[in-house]
């Protein structure tokens, strides 16, 4: 297998691993991001929690495998991104912890107030988690300040402008309708019919937001396009994207919620291609001069390494598959609470 193709094939499974997270972790972020705004008591609330008590620490390990893949086998580009988002990925990572603790920590003592402080953390965490992972991804796409030797020469503030604000808006908007189709899908009475009418809301949100970062990149990210003017037959990812969005109130329309959560993964899914498509062969592109660039050939490790990296992963990622498909079979249906619940 030629040093090019074990290179191409580990751009694919990153961006399988990321995409991976971001289904499964969207609607978790997603259901914290509704928390306080779809339950009406204790009760409720802990209904809500308990929809992905089982599932969002496994959701979790699609991320840390991604960080650790990034890390063997493009160590340059592993370097780069998280020395240019430091304070990004610190206040992520402090998130993701006070989502854990939120969960954890809610029912231990019973009381209003201490209930109260936890939920706030639990929805203030999966709000700005979504947004972070949004601005990361607005700020790749968009290009950055690397000058010589890969080093960031910019600012935070450099980072936080209004396209990659922009992108985690969508992608916050993305997140809080993917949750809330799942909520549903696991929710009954009264809590289940109050989330059916934010579905709607949040879909029409995120339409619009679709819109306006779509608009924005046109404008503000001319190189997004030029793979797609190379490779006419790219043409089919913005296509289906556009398809699986109609795709989601027509499938409420039709009582079928298991495939309106579908037609939201394939969003997420086909948005995810897009912007692989839109940074290919880059990881990440200067602003100052393209030669500082990050790229698949002056980021990645030898072939030797990516060759035994990619037999670990045919053994491994199938173990991942199956442990994920079996946890989701087993806490398939309407969430219960016991004993045992938060």
């Amino acid at each position: 297998m030629s040093y090019e193709l074990l290179t191409f094939i580990w751009f694919l499974l990153l961006g399988v691993l990321l995409i991976g997270y971001s289904v499964l972790d969207g609607f978790d972020l997603g259901v914290g991001i509704l928390h306080p705004f779809v339950a009406k008591d204790d009760r409720e609330r802990r209904l809500v929690m308990n929809s992905i008590g089982p599932l969002w620490d496994g959701n979790e390990v699609w991320l840390v495998t991604f960080g650790g893949a990034l890390f063997a086998a493009f160590p340059n580009a592993y370097a780069t991104v998280f020395s240019s988002f430091y304070e990004a990925f610190h206040l992520l990572l402090a998130c993701l912890i006070g989502r854990a603790v939120s969960l954890e920590f809610r029912s231990k003592v019973h009381s209003p107030s201490w209930r109260r402080v936890w939920d706030v953390g639990f929805f203030v965490s999966s709000f700005v988690a979504a947004l972070l992972l949004g601005v990361a991804g607005g700020n790749v796409l968009a290009g950055m300040k690397l000058g010589p030797d890969f080093l960031y020469a910019g600012s935070l503030l450099d980072q936080l402008y209004w396209y990659p604000l922009l992108v985690g808006l969508l992608t916050v908007s993305l997140f809080a309708m993917h949750g809330a189709i799942f909520l549903y899908m696991k929710t009954e009475g009264e809590l289940q019919q109050r989330v059916q009418k934010r579905i709607t809301k949040l879909f029409l949100a995120f339409a619009a937001m679709y819109v306006i970062v779509t608009i924005a990149t046109w404008i503000h990210v001319p190189h997004a396009t030029d793979n797609l003017k190379r490779y006419p037959v790219l043409w089919i990812v913005p296509i289906a994207n556009a398809l699986a969005v109609l795709n989601i109130p027509r499938a409420m329309h039709l009582g079928r919620p298991g495939y309106a959560f579908f037609s939201s993964a394939m969003v997420i899914l086909a948005l995810a291609l897009l912007f692989a498509v839109a940074i290919f062969p880059n990881f990440v592109i200067s602003t100052i001069d393209p030669a500082f660039g990050v790229t698949l050939e002056n980021a990645r490790s030898s072939a030797g390494t990516l060759r035994n990296m990619l037999i670990i992963a045919v053994i491994g990622i199938p173990c991942v598959l199956s442990y994920t498909v079996v946890i989701y079979w087993i806490f398939r249906g309407k969430v219960k609470l016991d004993p045992a619940s938060y």
